[in-house]
């Protein structure tokens, strides 16, 4: 998923503590959990549970829309009208599942407006990830290589989480997950078996998204605050370490096949662990982008307010009309 276990200050109350739940019906709720039932929308959850679901869900769902920008940039300047079509819809599926997720999370008691606002105001938060520029056409292939396959890592366990509308959600869009990642793959292993210019283009895009793809994963186990607690609840299936680690064990024989160089001097196979070891995160910048200092990060948020901004006769509109229309339909 694009989220990255970030604090939201989305939520306007805290959450109420377990303690003061009713005891009789946390034991039931906590049982049903453990026993891998789906929590669905009309069923008692703890209001922890509840608002930690409310943070994750939107938290996704805000990525996939502001992740819609980096790559609608370049839906015009796509090198061939085959690339063209193949973004143009790979943008729209992003879009989808936002309205999936934000769909989902409504049905927690929020309202989309609700989630908006928190995002354009800054009190929600989403995936750092985009807010990096994309510079060359490389940069959409990297995209959807790390990005997309980082994504999916994070995704499929989620088919499994204990929140039927977020868990059924997950179903399509990881199927659309998969078909981005062999997009951006494909486009990478194009550039990497072209010409010159073109390899040293699909590296150069390789060296600038390796580790902020890294950190989409979020902070390590020991430093994330609230992992311990949605694994408990089976919000989360595994850890931010785990899967980070097993990003990096698919992906690194990805770039020798094509070959690209994974930009970690520190990167070496580990017999004894049968699985790779790699250098240290810069946690720093990624807490930077977080605060709003990624390098795109203003014209991304402005780009988003401008949208729903321009949209809003749109939707007056047809608030309007529906109204008509029932007022009519009841006359009738």
């Amino acid at each position: 998923m694009y989220t990255t276990e970030l604090k939201d200050k989305s939520q306007k109350q805290a959450a109420t503590p377990l303690s003061a739940e009713d005891p009789e019906r946390l034991a039931a709720f906590e049982a049903r959990v453990a026993a891998d039932d789906f929590i669905e929308p009309k069923d008692w959850m703890p209001d922890a549970y509840r608002k930690t679901l409310v943070r994750q869900i939107s938290q996704h769902a805000h990525s996939e829309i502001v992740g819609m920008l980096p790559e609608g940039n370049w839906i015009t300047r796509a090198p061939s009208l085959r690339r063209k079509a193949v973004l143009l819809a790979k943008v729209q599926d992003e879009g989808g599942h936002g309205l999936y997720l934000y769909a989902a999370a409504e049905t927690l008691g929020t309202s989309r407006d609700e989630m908006v606002e928190a995002l354009h105001s800054g009190r929600a938060k989403y995936s750092t990830i985009f807010n990096y520029p994309t510079l060359t056409w490389a940069d959409i292939g990297a995209i959807g290589w790390l990005v997309d396959g980082a994504a999916i890592m994070n995704q499929v366990p989620l088919q499994r989480t204990s929140y039927g509308p977020y868990a059924r959600a997950m179903v399509r869009i990881c199927k659309e997950e998969s078909f981005h990642q062999r997009q951006g793959y494909e486009i990478m292993t194009t550039l990497a078996k072209g010409s010159a210019e073109q390899k040293r283009m699909a590296q150069d895009a390789l060296d600038r998204w390796w580790w902020p793809s890294l950190m989409m994963f979020g902070p390590p186990d020991d430093n994330s605050p609230n992992s311990a607690q949605s694994m408990r609840w089976r919000i989360k299936r595994e850890s931010n370490d785990e899967i980070r680690q097993r990003f990096v064990d698919a992906t690194v024989p990805q770039a020798e096949a094509i070959g690209l160089s994974i930009p970690d001097a520190d990167l070496k196979w580990n017999e004894a662990r049968d699985a790779y070891d790699f250098g240290a995160i810069d946690w720093e910048e990624f807490y930077a982008v977080v605060r709003g200092e990624g390098p795109v990060a203003k014209e991304r948020m402005a780009a988003r307010v401008s949208a729903r901004e321009d949209g809003r006769w749109v939707r007056e509109a047809a608030l309007a009309h529906a109204e008509k229309r029932a007022v009519r339909l009841a006359a009738e």
